[in-house]
């Protein structure tokens, strides 16, 4: 398995494997391609509405896909909730309280503080009035993610958002996955829409047919879908713009070489550009981990797309535990897991990371379906800057002021020498008006 081991000794020597993984973000012509094509569908939806949706869904996803089929029933969701197997919907339904009750600890309470002089200062967090959260299903509905249904709508619903609408793309047949509509079902959604593509996402910022426009629009998806969320910024607000999945490896001599090649494949077989990186901080480790890639790979079902992410932007590393941190840092990864014997000692040192993973029994996955943290993850080294969605993606924050009369007529004097410094004489004489009264 051509997974190669490098061999680094300090953060410098860390070159050829930074430029390995920058190779993901150069998308050259595939990005323009990208973005004249996802213009051009925005522009239509927006001119023709569901008529336009509806054609694209004909295109893409569903040969006789009509109108008609785009809102889904409250029943289709009652129905496949109902035909969910007990095992199956137990399974959604725990992860579904965990996610809800980590997100809960994230709500920001409204605040006021009150001057000597009387005056009343604070901020009111409301939610939006309406979110828009996009499910991916893969061609054709192909690969259902229910997981991100959950972990999208669950903080919309814990900010106070009163009306969610969710959008995922259909199967042949007209109608999406069962799994998503089940699960919307056990959340308590029930405005579900069946389109994908850049065209669902224009569908949620424009309105189409009986889906009213959002506030603002959540969830991953493919290039297409990326680039319509990005180019939309302005018209919605956007949980962030996700690019392939990542997973950097700490690991040390406690680590078990089975469970590092584990956690890295299931990130390989997500995408072909995904990237999965192992730090070793043990003699031999790497060439352990190697030899488990391969024995794993062979009976992976998604196997070719996982060589090949590993082929391309893979790696093993052999290095000590403060450049593995530093390289870490560096590329400020979606996913980190801290394989090591305390990494409560280490976590302290980790400055850029989307989420950390603490020691051999916190797997990336634990945390991508069931424990309770978002999924929904900054990538590409945006961690260096941004954070997991949470609550307060659907939150917006209003200023408040109650000025007194002491404070206002005591400061009137120095707010007009301000506003004049700025050449902005009307706002003077409103502050000083309060002068006279």
């Amino acid at each position: 398995m051509p997974c190669p081991i490098l061999r680094i000794i300090t953060a410098t020597d860390a070159g050829p494997l930074l430029q390995r993984l920058a190779r993901r973000a150069d998308g050259g012509a595939a990005v323009i391609e990208a973005e004249d094509r996802v213009r051009a569908i925005l522009a239509e939806v927006r001119a023709s509405g569901l008529k336009a949706v509806a054609a694209y869904t004909r295109s893409f996803d569903a040969p006789n896909f009509t109108a008609k089929q785009f809102a889904v029933p409250r029943k289709a969701l009652e129905r496949a909730a109902s035909a969910l197997p007990k095992e199956d919907r137990a399974a959604i339904e725990a992860a579904a309280a965990n996610i809800r009750a980590f997100h809960e600890a994230q709500t920001e309470r409204s605040w006021f503080i009150t001057r000597p002089d009387g005056s009343i200062l604070g901020r009111r967090v409301t939610p939006a009035d309406r979110a828009g959260l996009y499910v991916p299903g893969g061609k054709g509905g192909s690969t259902p993610l229910i997981s991100s249904l959950l972990m999208n709508a669950i903080p919309a619903q814990v900010a106070g958002v009163p009306e969610i609408a969710v959008i995922s793309p259909p199967r042949p047949d007209g109608s999406p996955a069962p799994a998503i509509l089940a699960a919307a079902h056990i959340l308590g959604l029930t405005e579900v829409y069946a389109a994908g593509g850049p065209w669902g996402v224009a569908a949620l910022a424009y309105g189409a047919g009986h889906l009213k426009p959002v506030d603002v629009i959540a969830g991953p998806g493919n290039i297409y879908v990326a680039t319509a969320k990005r180019l939309l910024i302005g018209t919605v607000g956007i949980d962030m713009i996700a690019g392939p999945s990542e997973i950097c490896i700490i690991a040390d001599s406690s680590a078990d070489p089975e469970w590092v090649a584990a956690d890295m494949l299931s990130q390989a077989e997500h995408d072909e550009l995904a990237s999965s990186v192992c730090l070793c901080t043990a003699k031999g480790l790497a060439a352990k981990v190697k030899k488990a890639l391969d024995a794993q790979l062979r009976d992976l079902p998604r196997r070719e797309i996982a060589a090949s992410s590993l082929k391309e932007y893979g790696a093993l590393a052999e290095t000590d535990l403060e450049t593995a941190l530093e390289i870490s840092n560096t590329l400020a990864p979606e996913h980190l897991e801290l394989l090591v014997d305390n990494p409560w000692e280490v976590l302290p040192k980790v400055r850029h990371a989307g989420a950390v993973f603490m020691g051999g029994w916190s797997p990336e996955p634990m945390g991508d379906y069931f424990a309770g943290p978002n999924h929904v993850l900054p990538t590409m080294g945006t961690a260096r800057f941004s954070s997991a969605l949470g609550v307060e993606v659907f939150c917006k924050k209003i200023s408040v002021l109650a000025a007194s009369r002491e404070f206002t007529t005591a400061s009137a004097g120095a707010v007009a020498r301000l506003a004049r410094l700025e050449g902005l004489e009307a706002h003077a004489r409103s502050a000083l008006a309060r002068t006279r009264a």
